[in-house]
């Protein structure tokens, strides 16, 4: 119900008197002597104060009612910037602007005074926060669990076209969002002597001798859910020193013991992902890992023990997802507690676990799920291992009863083999609920990466396709797209996004096609002035924006991107592209440290950009653009301003991608592969309102398993294919041997080569596509209209009902 003008003058009087009295307790100064970060800040506390009282309200009500909740563990939650989407979700976003205009501010000024949270790297960790804004907003009882990183990934600078990794020091100034709670630490054990021993009674007891006790704070961060009506909690785990922790009045060698041991717990949640190029960078992952699912897990229970649940009931309570294989180890961790510390016997205690956890996979590649070594996790987790070690071992038996003598099944089943411990297996075995994230890709799990298990236990595999949350990326990045859909089809669709579908009524409606197309143009020229302001590069907001914005990896394929622009440059040069369609051509992403093709693709592209944004040959034709240090804030102005949202993975590869979703919301069409959720893209738009390229999934995976591809037919047979790899090592764009011969010798493992034709192919289509206006704009209201089922709303409902059994409590 809308406030009545004397109402809305009350709450406006209201938000600006707590404003003020709220800046003076924090500074102690009039408002005009602070600086922007502090006004910052006093706008985040004013915010606080509102939803303070709903979230004590929320928990109290979790606890009183018993209420079942779900923990959502996952290494990364890319939180991006927390004000506006909390202005949005409390409803108060009007009303404060209004009290600060009524002070002279602006309160739009002082957004970027907020670091984005340094708590992720990409699409793993934004589909988490997504997950967590949904649960909140459909007011069902869900937390995340994460770490506390000191620093993020890190800052991306291009310095003379090469990527260089600088400190990301989000934390300089705190986090304005989180709480510490002391009062909830816990203590994660490493290290040490572990075995069991015979009691007088004949049952086994646990001895755990010696390690090293690591301090774990939880700091807490509210979600806030639409309406403000529900708000659950973010917790951030600390690695912290005991406050009794000291250096002096010690002896020399008992004070270097001291620091070797404050070191060391420093080192835990210093960085989000440390170097796994090393042996110490590995193990520190892993210490990370247990260190997150130790604390998390200890947290969980203290806190159903205390409701009153008891533990052999715990999953009518309390159900514990992991995201990815990082929090595998909730499964051992989970025995650890209940068969050690609270006495339930094995049986009952694994029969408790399998019903709590359940796991998403998130990837196909068999080399990319994480596995340790035995005698790096063995010394490091002694009694962790001697519990996957009872796991495996029990497990293995059932295998053997079920397929007796068929050891080639049983070495693909086995939790610890070849001298790992495969997390991905302990994940399926301990779970009752496996589940893949697109179509194609739960298929794919079933019938290659998981096929065994699958195999074993058809009923616990299924598919959530991602998605992505509107209210940050359409209602909060796109703000005059979502008032268009409010005239055209009410606000119902800001709580009840499947109603978007609505908005397909208008696709051949001139009015609205006219104000979308003014929409996009206003959102391409605030990006381009974002990047005039901050690099001092000019682009042509009147060109088409094709853009590709994600992590770099070869099977992501943003060299196949860059080949193409190559290809292109050439062709305009040669004169043979004459009704070339304008196009600036962006990129935007972060190489890993230690990847080195990734780094070197990284550099290429700023070295094709440097020539062609410098040659008038190409000028009012193409130009190509880096954006360094990509992330949720640049994103949100990234999204609204595409025409080409390019999703061009090796088909079979992509796990499902979220950005293909943003895009589409915004009202890029999709050019790529059918790979992940683009399979699921094209079946809601339709052919016509998508451009579909390459190879399929069966295609590539049959090169795989059976060979019959040669790059050098390609670089032979494709004079386009010859001349640009050519290029890679005449001088033209630097010295690139490196992608030549990693393309040429490595026989193109990802198929850019392959599809190239088709690439090039696909884009003569988009231009030839968009250079009909009428037809391109309704192409973009039909992908707006279906983009409500890739509303992470959508996706949560799917996990309450048939995976965690939740359900609203609003």
């Amino acid at each position: 119900m809308e406030m009545t003008k004397e109402e809305r003058e009350r709450e406006v009087e209201a938000l600006r008197r707590r404003f003020v009295a709220t800046g003076h307790i924090l500074w102690g100064r009039e408002l005009s002597e602070l600086t922007p970060h502090e006004m910052f800040r006093t706008v985040a506390a004013t915010v606080k104060e509102l939803l303070s009282e709903n979230w004590i309200r929320t928990n109290r009500l979790y606890a009183e009612e018993k209420t079942k909740q779900v923990y959502y563990f996952s290494i990364e939650f890319l939180l991006g910037r927390l004000l506006n989407s909390n202005l949005i979700n409390l409803g108060v976003k009007e009303l404060l602007a209004e009290a600060l205009k009524g002070l002279g501010i602006s309160l739009t000024r002082y957004y970027e005074e907020e670091p984005d949270a340094g708590l992720g790297n990409g699409g793993l960790g934004r589909l988490a926060a997504c997950f967590i804004d949904s649960l909140a907003a459909l007011g069902m009882p869900g937390h995340g669990c994460c770490i506390r990183y000191q620093y993020g990934l890190f800052e991306q600078k291009i310095v003379d076209g090469l990527q260089v990794e600088l400190p990301d020091r989000w934390l300089r100034d705190g986090f304005v969002w989180e709480y510490r709670k002391p009062d909830k630490a816990v203590n994660v054990r490493f290290g040490g002597n572990a075995w069991m021993r015979p009691r007088p009674d004949g049952r086994l007891e646990l001895v755990h001798e010696g390690g090293t006790m690591v301090m774990a704070v939880p700091y807490d961060v509210p979600i806030v859910g639409a309406n403000g009506k529900t708000v659950n909690t973010l917790r951030l785990w600390n690695a912290e020193l005991n406050k009794d922790f000291t250096l002096y009045g010690v002896t020399q060698e008992e004070r270097e013991k001291r620091q070797e041991y404050q070191r060391f717990v420093e080192s835990i949640t210093k960085f989000l992902y440390p170097d796994d190029s090393s042996y110490e960078g590995r193990r520190l992952r892993l210490v990370q890992e247990y260190f997150m699912v130790s604390a998390g897990v200890q947290g969980i229970l203290r806190n159903q023990l205390r409701s009153g649940v008891s533990l052999r009931e715990l999953d009518k309570h309390a159900a514990i997802h992991i995201n990815d294989t990082h929090p595998a180890l909730v499964v051992a961790e989970l025995m650890r507690l209940l068969v050690d510390v609270h006495e339930l016997e094995w049986n009952e205690a694994w029969k408790v676990t399998c019903k709590v956890v359940a796991y998403t996979n998130h990837t196909i590649m068999p080399e990319a799920l994480e596995k340790w070594p035995v005698d790096m996790f063995k010394p490091l987790l002694p009694r962790i291992y001697l519990i996957i070690e009872e796991i495996n071992r029990r497990f293995l038996k059932e295998v053997r009863r079920r397929y007796p003598g068929d050891e080639v099944r049983v070495h693909a089943l086995s939790i610890i083999q070849d001298g790992q411990v495969h997390m991905a297996r302990l994940a399926v075995v301990g779970s009752h609920s496996v589940n893949g994230v697109a179509a194609i890709h739960s298929e794919i799990l079933k019938s290659t990466t998981l096929h065994p298990f699958y195999e074993l236990h058809p009923e616990r595999f299924n598919n959530k396709t991602n998605g992505v949350t509107h209210r940050r990326w359409l209602i909060g990045a796109n703000p005059e797209l979502a008032g268009l859909l409010d005239e055209t089809i009410t606000p119902r669709w800001r709580t009840e996004p499947a109603r978007m579908a609505d908005f397909a009524r208008y696709a051949d409606d001139a009015e609205v096609q006219k104000r979308l197309a003014e929409i996009k143009h206003t959102r391409k020229k605030m990006l381009a002035r974002w990047l005039r302001e901050k690099t001092d590069q000019r682009i042509d907001a009147d060109t088409m924006f094709d853009i590709q914005v994600k992590r770099i990896h070869s099977y992501k394929r943003q060299l196949m991107n860059i080949l193409y622009v190559m290809d292109a440059y050439e062709r305009i040069k040669e004169g043979a592209a004459e009704d070339f369609l304008p196009t600036t051509v962006f990129f935007g992403g972060k190489a890993a440290p230690g990847y080195y093709i990734a780094k070197e693709t990284v550099r290429l592209i700023c070295a094709v950009a440097k020539r062609i944004n410098a040659d008038p040959a190409a000028a009012g034709k193409l130009a190509v653009v880096f954006m360094e240090n990509f992330g949720v804030s640049l994103g949100e102005a990234v999204y609204p301003a595409a025409d080409i949202s390019e999703q061009i993975s090796t088909a079979s590869k992509e796990a499902s991608g979220t950005g293909n979703m943003k895009f589409m919301m915004n009202g890029a069409i999709t050019l790529g592969t059918l790979d992940g959720a683009n399979v699921e893209i094209r079946d809601a738009v339709g052919d016509a309102n998508i451009i579909i390229f390459g190879m399929r999934a069966s295609e590539v995976m049959g090169y795989y398993a059976h060979g019959g591809y040669s790059v050098w037919d390609e670089y032979n047979g494709n004079p386009a294919v010859r001349r640009v790899l050519d290029r890679l090592t005449d001088g033209t764009y630097g010295d690139f041997h490196s992608l030549y011969d990693y393309l040429l010798r490595n026989n193109d493992e990802y198929f850019i080569l392959k599809d190239f034709d088709a690439y090039r192919a696909a884009h003569a289509e988009a231009a030839r596509r968009y250079r009909n206006e009428d037809a391109w704009r309704k192409s973009m209201i039909i992908n707006i209209a279906q983009s409500g089922r890739f509303s992470s709303d959508r996706t949560i409902k799917e996990y309450a009902r048939d995976i965690w059994g939740i359900h609203s409590v609003q």
